[in-house]
């Protein structure tokens, strides 16, 4: 690693996959204001994220659906009120 090119806080920081409950320490940047404890016994900054390559249908090769923020709700909700265009 180059001297000097890195940021003051660049340091390792744990990353936990809410959908699959995976963790990854990871040199990062990163602003975090929770810790967690790592393997090896030792406190680290801890980032929480909603999808990661261990969750990923893309990475784990099975189609799923992952919605955290009500997303396909609102879809369905809107496509219900849109009315079905007529046929000639």
């Amino acid at each position: 690693m180059k001297k000097e090119i890195h940021p003051e806080n660049y340091r390792q920081v744990i990353f936990s996959d809410n959908s699959s409950g995976a963790k990854f320490l990871i040199p990062s940047a990163i602003e975090t204001k929770e810790t967690g404890k790592w393997t090896d016994g030792k406190e680290y900054p801890m980032f929480s994220v909603e999808i990661s390559s261990a969750s990923h249908p893309f990475y784990t090769n099975q189609e799923k659906t992952i919605d955290t923020a009500g997303r396909v709700e609102k879809f369905k909700t809107r496509q219900s009120k849109s009315k079905a265009p007529a046929k000639k």
